[in-house]
């Protein structure tokens, strides 16, 4: 028996013909936002750390444990110098020669990973009640190493605050003040 299908796919008598074929191959996917990568290469990084973890451990059996662990394990990879109490740059903003203090991680790099890594896992099918980076021992952990890198600097830590946006309204009653007072 002869199958009615040509191969080329031209010319075929069958009703279900093969989809025209393109010269252009299927266009790339759209490009991640800068945020997106990085949450992905941290989701990937953290990943990688339990597989290597003594004894590996499976992403549902992690807790906040391992996402301190890991904290202090990123230390070591850290840029920012953090001058011990012995030190005698210690409490100085400005220090104005070496020392043997160790590079650790800044605070706010910190703060940022635990944000995608949040994110990341409940992405990732993880439920919110269950997410160890939204546990209370992480942001106890962040507070310690916020004011005790803000006290090694001397410089003490201010929450920013928000700046007012300025409506349309409040602008035109500022400018009928303006008017009326003859400025």
């Amino acid at each position: 028996m002869m199958s009615n299908i040509d191969p080329s796919g031209e010319g075929s008598s069958s009703s279900r013909s093969a989809p025209p074929s393109s010269d252009h191959p299927p266009p790339p996917p759209p490009q991640l936002s800068r945020y997106e990568s990085q949450k992905r290469r941290d989701w990937n990084t953290f990943g990688q750390y339990l597989r290597n973890h003594r004894p590996p451990v499976a992403l549902p059996e992690c807790n906040y444990t391992h996402v301190l662990e890991f904290l202090r394990y990123l230390d070591q990879f850290g840029k920012t110098k953090v001058h011990v109490q012995g030190c005698m740059f210690f409490g100085h903003p400005e220090p104005v020669g070496p020392c043997a203090c160790p590079l650790r991680q800044a605070w706010g790099s910190l703060d940022a990973l635990i944000g995608r890594l949040r994110a990341a896992y409940e992405e990732n099918g993880g439920a919110p009640e269950t997410n160890p980076f939204a546990n209370g021992a992480i942001r106890v952990y962040l507070r310690e190493v916020r004011d005790s890198q803000a006290k090694a600097r001397g410089i003490p830590y201010r929450k920013k605050k928000k700046k007012k946006r300025k409506t349309s309204e409040g602008i035109a009653s500022n400018f009928h003040q303006i008017q009326s007072s003859g400025v």
